[in-house]
């Protein structure tokens, strides 16, 4: 078994009609699949969208609300029922389902983080199909284009997962919008995320969704830093699911690194938020960048911001002015500040352990996204 850990994501207009209404035959398509790859071995973890889709027709709504209080009214109703068609469909099948709403800030607070962490490792060793979806009744920016397809790599990343599957109405990511374009080529193979394929993954998808394949491209940017292989494919296939875990689906691949980042390093990379700056001189930034070293309160040349001890802050460059990682605090700002006025500035400020460096593809991630 190549992939026994998958993270499987769908989104709003891979379980809708046409007219946004929630559909149940897309919902027994997907929960058949999965039931089979449960009894066939794999853990899985489903993150779905549609909660939206689900309630606004419960509460009179004929079309698909556009204003922000309607829509999180209309999830509050639609989880329910998104999660009893989850459930009834998996139960006949024998499998227990889960429950998870999450939002960014179970992310950003390393202890939330951890223990979101120990709860879905406790769901898939007592084989259970974790159900997660965005907290949208009491969210607003997390409604925004690609809530879950952000989220989705989170988990991946998280939970070790061996896959991450983004299941879209589109079978990859293409050189061109191949809806308009009919020299546009697919891509199923991609080893690096750089500019170029940001570029090509530019625009919005369907109309239903909330996310487009440039939310997809940055899902896939989190996962595969963290070592997750991503597949980019298709729902509309009957069997899009089952293909995927098999190495069988059309759509793109999408190469993980070869040593991905550990749960720490994925935290201060992508969710712990910097607080405050430090600047380095160049023995420093060589340290950092190069061997692999400690920042020493002797290589700080300033600091900017409050910060306090163990908040997580971003290290400059002197003389670039660039970015060169972030890392945790062994000293506030005030303290930090008094010692090196003293030039009694000695020991270490930001310990390796509590360190990550920018990479080229996390720098894509923080900026164009």
């Amino acid at each position: 078994m190549k992939y026994k850990r998958i993270v499987f994501k769908v989104g709003t207009s891979s379980i809708t009609h046409s007219d946004g209404s929630l559909s149940r035959g897309k919902i027994q398509t997907i929960t058949r699949q999965l039931a089979a790859l449960h009894h066939a071995g794999h853990e899985l973890v489903l993150v779905s969208s549609g909660a939206v889709a689900a309630g606004f027709g419960a509460l009179g709504f004929k079309k698909r609300p556009v204003k922000i209080a309607d829509k999180q009214a209309s999830a509050a109703v639609g989880q329910g029922l998104l999660m009893e068609e989850y459930t009834a469909n998996l139960s006949s099948d024998g499998i227990v389902s889960a429950q998870i709403l999450l939002n960014r800030t179970d992310f950003a607070d390393k202890r939330r983080y951890q223990n979101a962490g120990g709860a879905l490792s406790v769901l898939l060793q007592r084989r259970a199909i974790p159900i997660i979806n965005e907290n949208d009744t009491v969210s607003v920016e997390e409604l925004k284009i690609g809530d879950n397809d952000t989220l989705s790599a989170q988990v991946a990343a998280m939970i070790q997962a061996d896959l991450l599957v983004l299941l879209t109405d589109i079978d990859g990511l293409y050189t061109g919008n191949p809806n308009s374009n009919p020299d546009a080529v697919r891509l199923d193979r991609i080893e690096h995320i750089n500019h170029e394929i940001i570029e090509m993954a530019g625009g919005a998808g369907s109309s239903n969704g909330t996310g487009g394949m440039l939310t997809k491209i940055k899902a896939a940017t989190i996962a595969t830093e963290s070592g997750v292989p991503v597949y980019i494919c298709s729902s509309l296939k009957p069997d899009a699911l089952a293909e995927a875990a098999d190495n069988q689906a059309e759509g793109s691949f999408f190469v993980p690194r070869t040593k991905g980042l550990r749960t720490q390093k994925q935290w201060l990379a992508f969710y712990s938020e910097s607080r405050g700056g430090v600047y380095v001189d160049e023995g420093a930034e060589h340290a950092l960048s190069e061997q692999g070293k400690s920042l020493l309160m002797s290589g700080i040349a300033g600091i900017e911001g409050h910060f306090s001890r163990m908040d997580t802050v971003t290290v400059y460059s002197s003389a670039s002015k660039q970015p060169l990682g972030k890392g945790r605090v062994l000293f506030g700002s005030a303290a930090a500040e008094d010692l090196l006025k003293s030039r009694k500035a000695k020991g270490v400020f930001i310990h390796r352990d509590d360190w990550i460096s920018i990479t080229p593809e996390i720098r894509l991630l923080l900026t164009e996204f």
